[in-house]
């Protein structure tokens, strides 16, 4: 699937223009859906250097995304047509009901995981908590 990602209030905590603390699993979680094969766009407001910042933040952190505010690599920003990207799903935390979490958006997209499975892309320090939320 081609995953559209929002940054602020979904990457990392609300703190534009700068860069809030990552929410729990959000890079572990994309990651793991990179390595399944998902293309990941980071769709977001930001623009030039505060884009840049996130950019490359997400990359430190392990994540570098098929595409930035586009729908493929080579898109050229048109700005007579939508900025809407396309893609299968779009992770946000201004959908109906506000941020799901990454541990139920991760259980929403492998809905037949087993915890076994899900732990395996968790770093050691977190799976006790991983247990707790997962049951």
């Amino acid at each position: 699937m081609k995953i559209a990602v929002d940054f602020d209030g979904t990457i990392v905590e609300h703190k534009y223009p700068e860069i809030g603390e990552e929410l729990l699993f959000a890079f572990e979680t994309l990651k793991q859906l990179q390595k399944q094969g998902h293309q990941l766009i980071l769709w977001t407001f930001r623009a030039e250097k505060p884009l840049d910042d996130a950019v490359e933040y997400c990359r430190e952190n392990g994540v570098e995304f098929y595409a930035v505010n586009k729908s493929y690599p080579e898109e050229v920003y048109d700005e007579t047509i939508s900025r809407k990207v396309d893609a299968d799903c779009f992770i946000d935390d201004r959908n109906v009901g506000g941020f799901l979490g990454w541990s139920k958006i991760w259980q929403i997209l492998n809905p037949n995981a087993s915890i076994e499975e899900e732990l395996r892309h968790i770093p050691h320090k977190k799976k006790s908590l991983v247990r707790k939320l997962f049951g």
